[in-house]
């Protein structure tokens, strides 16, 4: 194995680019579980965005207008499930799972004609001078303006949940859906808001994924990262900065386990493979050891006579 070959520069750059789709996908999900909604169905929703992204650059040479369509897409996909559960009051487990069989379904049918199709590049960033510093520049500056829109995306959410007004209302209808009824709260509305918004980021998590990180159109591409996002959410006790923490140690052993294939690693492809998932999922449940509790009204149905 020549180690020697692995770039620190280009990993620690990859790394980036990589943890960008899950911080987009699990940051949706996170306002959505603190509205008290659990939504099994971000792989779908992602999946959709990937492939109707695709579709949309594609056929328009915009990336940025594939972007939009995928949050528009994904957002679409995801209002079908507020309707089964805060309508029609469907278990929310069932129905995310439904969401998520019927994302990869539709998508698969849609993509059908984009398999071997490369989509217009996503142009990056120009931070003059800041690029050209040793290191810190390659890895930190020389990025799509998504990867820096998810790490603002964080903290805009950190912001919203602690430092403003709807913040905390969507924080009171998690945690006691009745008391905010009582108190003259739209509860299903709220909760409408917040599903639609976490489509919209796991629409454009996945056209990230198929505009960027790997651009092109695949089946069943997402792999397994809308339900990394969804133990992220978890696991990182619904705080925006321990969502960017697990995203990128995902990203980081992804983008690693990558770099010691292409260098010869005296492991087994699957093994390599299974590596970030694991990992992942092994840290995040040590940090989480006192973690916060989860919302109160978390899962549960609201019954708006009552």
């Amino acid at each position: 194995m020549d180690l020697s070959s692995i770039n620190p520069v280009l990993l620690l750059a990859s790394l980036m680019v990589a943890a960008t789709p899950l911080l987009f996908a699990a940051l949706g999900e996170l306002i959505v579980e603190r509205a008290g909604v659990l939504n099994l169905g971000v792989e779908g929703m992602m999946i959709t965005g990937a492939v109707s992204g695709f579709i949309i650059a594609v056929e328009s040479g915009s990336p940025a207008l594939g972007f939009i369509c995928a949050a528009i897409a994904g957002a679409l996909l995801s209002l079908l499930f507020a309707l089964l559960t805060q309508v029609f009051l469907a278990n929310q487990v069932a129905s995310g799972l439904a969401l998520t069989l019927f994302g990869l379904g539709l998508s698969a049918l849609l993509g059908q004609g984009y398999v071997g199709i490369k989509p217009p590049s996503t142009p990056k960033l120009d931070l003059g001078m800041l690029a050209d510093i040793p290191f810190i520049g390659r890895v930190l500056f020389t990025h799509d303006l998504m990867v820096y829109l998810a790490l603002a995306l964080a903290i805009a959410i950190w912001f919203f949940l602690h430092r403003t007004r709807a913040g905390l209302i969507l924080r009171g209808v998690g945690e006691n859906h009745d008391a905010a009824h009582a108190l003259g709260y739209k509860v299903v509305m709220i909760r409408f808001a917040a599903i639609a918004f976490g489509g919209a980021c796991a629409g454009v998590g996945g056209a990230y994924l198929s505009l960027v990180r790997v651009p092109q159109w695949t089946e069943g591409m997402t792999a397994g990262i809308g339900w990394i996002a969804l133990a992220l959410v978890v696991f990182a006790s619904w705080k925006p900065g321990r969502v960017i923490l697990g995203a990128y140690l995902f990203g980081g052993v992804n983008v690693l386990q990558l770099n010691l294939q292409a260098a010869g690693a005296a492991i087994p492809v699957e093994y390599l493979a299974m590596s970030p998932y694991l990992v992942t999922i092994l840290v995040l449940v040590i940090m989480s050891a006192e973690r916060s509790r989860a919302p109160a009204s978390l899962g549960r149905p609201f019954h708006a006579s009552h």
